[in-house]
């Protein structure tokens, strides 16, 4: 995913189905320098992380 979609779907007030190694996910924040988001699963918000944009895919 490119940085510019992530950042839109952090401002979106829809729910946008993206998914992290196809697991449904929610991005928290999305950091320019590094390209990289914070996100959580949605049946685990507990368990946050920060991956690579590149690693997230819209639409699963």
């Amino acid at each position: 995913m490119n940085k510019q979609r992530a950042k839109e779907i952090v401002s979106s007030p829809n729910m946008v189905n993206v998914t992290y190694n196809g697991q449904p996910i929610y991005i928290q924040n999305v950091d320019d320098e590094t390209e990289t988001a914070r996100i959580y699963p949605l049946d685990n918000p507990e368990n946050e992380q920060t991956v690579p944009l590149s690693q997230l895919k819209e639409g699963e």
